[in-house]
Parts: C-alpha cells; structure tokens; sequence
C-alpha cells in the first residue's frame, strides 16, 4: 500500500463525532449509516472504524476480529434493511478503490443498494 491514509477523509470526521451521520448499526469495529446521496431506495454505507484505504488494504492488514465483524455487519445489514435475496428481492455491494475505480473518499466502503431493480451496471461484453 503506498497510499497514505487520510484522517481527514469526511468517514474519518463521522468516525470521530465531528459530522454527524444516521447510524444503521453500529458494532466493535465497524459502523453502518445512510448515504446522504442516495441512489435506491436502501442505501446503506458501511465502513470499518479502522484506517483502511480500500478493500485489498483491509483483507491484507486488518486482523482477524475486524475482518470478521466487518463481514457480519454487511450481512447484519443487508438483513435489517430487508434487502436479501428472496423475500427482499436482493442488493448490489459495490466497493471502489482507487482512481480508475472512481473512489471518492479514501476509507474503506461499501454501499448497500436495494429496495427495487437496480439494472446493470456494466453493458454485457459480446
């Protein structure tokens, strides 16, 4: 990893209290909020309290404990938002990282879109 993480970063300000933010669930290690911005009915953000740049930054440095919790969280989420395949008709989880991947804030996130089709979002390779 030869970014630095950035503790300015608007995540960073939520983690620490300075922004507020309207938590979905909040655990050891990881927080859940509403995207403020949002593009589906459900959209949830949730990060880790660590100070992880990207998903490949996390799987690679984060421990065990953090790893585990973050993953149950997403799932935790994904349950309290009513959004599972099934009965709630499914999700997309979507990550960026870095610049060709469009991140915006350099923390770790992910989005949880639901609620209605969503569509693709890439056009199908022929």
């Amino acid at each position: 990893m030869t970014e630095r993480y950035d503790d300015q970063n608007i995540f960073a300000k939520i983690l620490r209290g300075e922004i507020p933010s309207k938590t979905v669930l909040e655990t050891e290690h990881s927080l859940a909020f509403h995207d403020i911005s949002e593009q589906a009915p459900v959209h949830v953000l949730v990060i880790p309290k660590g100070r992880y740049i990207s998903y490949d930054h996390f799987a690679l440095s984060a421990s065990e404990a953090e790893i585990v919790d973050y993953t149950r969280a997403i799932g935790e989420v994904c349950k309290m938002m009513g959004v599972q395949p099934g009965e709630g008709g499914g999700f997309r989880m979507i990550s960026n990282a870095g610049e060709a991947g469009i991140q915006e804030v350099p923390h770790l996130h992910v989005h949880i879109l639901g609620g209605r089709r969503l569509g693709r979002m890439l056009p199908r390779a022929d």
